[in-house]
């Protein structure tokens, strides 16, 4: 059905000698242990989980439809979850060494796993993997000290998504994007007010750290240095979370419906007529909304010419290092990440397709063609992506959130939580 490079050269292992055969597995740590060489034939069973909604389990449900074309011996038993349960549960398996076979990773928790020796060195089954098929910067998103961890399966970029339905019966003119945080904020009230809070005009942008990150860049800062320091001080976050205020009064929706809606977000649950999230999330935001369309623009920003955004691999796939079938999982990520079919199935759904096999099987048009021209658009503010997050970043991450949904409901005073994050970043980072 579809054949990857990594695939032909499989078959040319198998056709090899059984010297040659021995030779290979031995590489991919198989038969270098004593065990028996790799049968492309076996029966075997892969653990598979990520994190999403019901329209990227039914993506991948089509996509392990696909593979069982090309590999009926191996089935994969897939599980999904929301991202803050997602982590929660890896954190248990990694405590109690059961890591699932083949996992939807992030970068933002390559040190975390791949230092403790819990993720498969890549370079260890690359006879199953076409690395070629990526480019050198995409691939070092999943490489630490040059060992390659994970694959990424897209790339994506900060947006700020409009509900075209919602905006349009509140009778005002659509954010045209690029702003001042300033403006953003006034064409915000100017929804809630034109409704009367049946529906607001977005989220408190000072709850998602990426926001905060896009403010660094602009400064030519980032959240962390190479060395694994934060790279802000207290008073900057101070200064950030402060910013959010007059948002947070009666402008953006309150924290507390919020939570009545979780694990959908306001806009999933047509709350807000807007949002800021990465771009490769189109595809579930119209699938959880129900809106008839959907547009994406460029974030706010208080430095026009800054490059504050980037382009982000965050969302990869990576191999536990305790797997017992780690040749079949290889067959496994290669098809996820590098498949015609995977091009096909996801469109541009966990970002615009990283591998150009991928690229190939993907047809830009309706959603897809609309990441691609948003890509395009904001070319001019895309800078070098981050250092590799820092030790504990994932947890950091959703710590930030979660201290920002407190300043909102009034739980936590902005000083209180900036005590607490920098308290937790102290024991993360050491």
């Amino acid at each position: 059905m579809f054949t990857t490079g990594a695939r032909r050269r499989m078959l040319a292992a198998v056709a090899m000698t059984g010297a040659a055969v021995l030779a290979l597995t031995g590489c991919a740590g198989s038969a270098g242990d004593g065990e028996a060489a790799y049968d492309p034939e076996e029966e075997v069973t892969l653990q598979f989980t990520w994190w999403g909604n019901d329209d990227r389990a039914t993506r991948y449900q089509s996509l392990i439809d696909a593979f069982n074309e090309e590999h009926p011996n191996i089935t994969i038993e897939g599980t999904f979850t929301d991202f803050p349960a997602y982590w929660e549960k890896r954190k248990i398996e990694a405590t109690g060494g059961g890591l699932p076979d083949v996992w939807q990773f992030s970068d933002s928790y390559l040190r975390e796993y791949a230092e403790p020796g819990m993720l498969l060195d890549l370079g260890t089954v690359s006879d199953y993997i076409d690395f070629d098929a990526f480019e050198e910067s995409l691939q070092q998103t999943g490489q630490l000290e040059g060992v390659q961890y994970s694959l990424p399966t897209g790339y994506s970029s900060w947006a700020v998504f409009l509900n075209d339905g919602l905006i349009e019966q509140a009778g005002v003119e659509p954010y045209e994007g690029g702003t001042s945080t300033e403006e953003y904020t006034a064409w915000m009230k100017s929804v809630t007010d034109a409704t009367g809070g049946a529906v607001y005009g977005g989220t408190d942008m000072t709850q998602r750290i990426q926001t905060f990150e896009n403010e660094l860049r602009q400064q030519g800062k980032n959240l962390y240095t190479d060395d694994g320091e934060l790279g802000f001080t207290e008073d900057e976050l101070r200064d950030f979370w402060n910013s959010g205020a007059e948002a947070r009064d009666g402008v953006t929706v309150p924290q507390q419906r919020l939570e009545e809606t979780f694990p959908k977000s306001g806009f999933a649950s047509n709350l807000t007529a807007s949002e800021a999230s990465w771009s490769n999330f189109l595809g579930g935001y119209l699938a959880d909304s129900g809106a008839a369309s959907v547009t994406l623009v460029a974030p706010p920003t208080d430095e026009p010419g800054s490059k504050d955004l980037y382009r982000q691999g965050g969302l990869q796939v990576a191999i536990s290092a305790d797997t017992e079938h780690p040749e079949a999982a290889a067959l496994w990520l290669d098809f996820i990440v590098n498949s015609e079919a995977a091009g096909e199935i996801f469109g541009t759904t966990v970002g615009f397709p990283a591998s150009k096999t991928k690229l190939a099987g993907t047809t830009l048009e309706g959603i897809d063609a609309q990441v691609a021209d948003y890509l395009e658009s904001v070319a001019d503010r895309i800078g070098e992506a981050p250092p590799v997050p820092v030790v504990g970043y994932g947890s950091l991450e959703q710590t930030f959130w979660d201290l920002g949904k407190s300043i909102g409901l009034g739980a936590l005073t902005v000083d209180d939580a900036v005590e607490q994050f920098f308290g937790e970043a102290k024991v993360i980072l050491g």
